[in-house]
């Protein structure tokens, strides 16, 4: 569980799930700073999620935000395994055939945003649909 305040004056942790969505949330401001527009957030499809769909220039961006207090066992982005590149690219093809695209008529990469602690690193084309 992340240690983070919550938003009023007693110290508590929050669960899992909000951490996640405040994680997400600094993500895609951090993205926005740097460019990127929004399209969409938590996508689900069966067996997987992905964090959030941008756009930057003509290219959509899809996006895994990690989180790790520390990087005793590995930073954040270690812990995007193969396993779940797989699960991101199936919920990204599902997302692309939904809004009449696939990897072969969409520009597009999977980026990694990873929060390790206090640092924050962005992975562009972290992984490809090669995989």
């Amino acid at each position: 569980m992340a240690a983070i305040q919550s938003g009023s004056n007693r110290s508590s942790l929050l669960t899992r799930q909000q951490a996640g969505a405040h994680y997400e949330l600094s993500a895609r401001r951090f993205l926005e700073r740097k460019g990127l527009r929004f399209i969409a957030a938590n996508v689900h499809a069966r067996g997987g999620e992905i964090d959030l769909i941008m756009q930057h220039d003509a290219v959509i961006v899809f996006v895994e935000v990690r989180y790790r207090r520390s990087d005793l066992f590995g930073g954040a982005a270690a812990s995007v395994t193969r396993r779940k590149q797989q699960k991101l690219l199936h919920v990204a093809q599902y997302w692309l055939a939904r809004t009449s695209g696939s990897f072969d008529t969409v520009d597009c990469r999977f980026d990694v945003l990873a929060f390790t602690g206090n640092e924050i690193e962005w992975l562009t084309n972290a992984f490809t649909a090669d995989v």
